[in-house]
């Protein structure tokens, strides 16, 4: 069992950086890929970022390509997602997930219960 738990979420103007923690329980954090995704009003989750378990593969969706940055510190249990050149359209729920296997699409296996990130224009 791992659980998830999402901080860092607000509101920034267009333009603005925001970076994004993940904490995790148990000691199995290091032997999980962790992902994030979103969820925009009215719109299907979609998948933004996923880092294998020693954080040497990373792989980002191209909307936020260049822009946002997945990392994790296995010392701290805690994955990361750094954010800048933040438009208005990157506003949404922002998950953290986790699997076991490092694939650009997750099957995922835990998610955490979501942050708010709100980009005003």
């Amino acid at each position: 069992q791992l659980q998830l738990v999402e901080s860092g979420g607000g509101l920034v103007q267009a333009g603005g950086s925001l970076r994004l923690s993940c904490a995790a329980s148990g000691d199995a954090f290091r032997s999980y890929a962790m992902d994030w995704f979103r969820q925009a009003p009215g719109k299907e989750r979609e998948f933004v970022a996923t880092i294998s378990w020693r954080g040497e593969r990373t792989y980002h969706a191209d909307s936020v390509k260049g822009r946002f940055t997945i990392s994790r510190d296995n010392a701290k249990n805690t994955a990361y997602l750094q954010m800048s050149g933040l438009k208005p359209e990157d506003t949404a729920v922002y998950y953290c997930a986790a699997q076991t296997v490092f694939t650009t699409q997750p099957r995922v296996d835990y998610w955490g219960q979501g942050t708010q990130v709100t980009v005003s224009s």
